[in-house]
This record gives C-alpha cells, structure tokens and sequence, in this order.
C-alpha cells in the first residue's frame, strides 16, 4: 500500500514515494534531494527554512502527488 501525504510526512519521504515530486521542489528553488536534513524537515520545516510559501509548495506537491497516483 502506498504512503499517504500528510502535514508529518518529510521531506526525504515525499521525494522517495512520490519522485515526481523533486521537479517542484527544484522548481521552488529548494535543494532537499540529497541534503542530510529532509529526512527530519516537514514540508512546513522546509518552506521556512528556504523563506519559500508554505501554502504554494504543499498545493504543487500535492498536484504532483495526485497526477503520479492517477498514473
């Protein structure tokens, strides 16, 4: 069964589930692939450290999310 997105899930788990997700990540200016920390960050943790809209980068996480589910 596939993990489920929600506001507890990390960084690093985000980008392991669901891959399409590094692009909007990228995208955002945010370098979490192959950082130490996105194992601990929350996508909150991680859009404050990177002074990035939380709202913006949980709404095009989940559009990724959703379209690599749908596939």
């Amino acid at each position: 069964m596939k993990a489920r997105f929600n506001d507890d899930t990390t960084m690093d788990a985000i980008m392991r589930g669901w891959p399409a997700t590094i692009r909007v990540i990228l995208q955002h200016g945010m370098l979490c692939v192959g950082c130490p920390i996105a194992p601990f960050h929350t996508v909150f943790d991680a859009a404050r450290e990177h002074g990035v809209n939380e709202e913006r980068l949980h709404r095009d996480l989940r559009a990724a999310i959703e379209r690599a589910d749908a596939d």
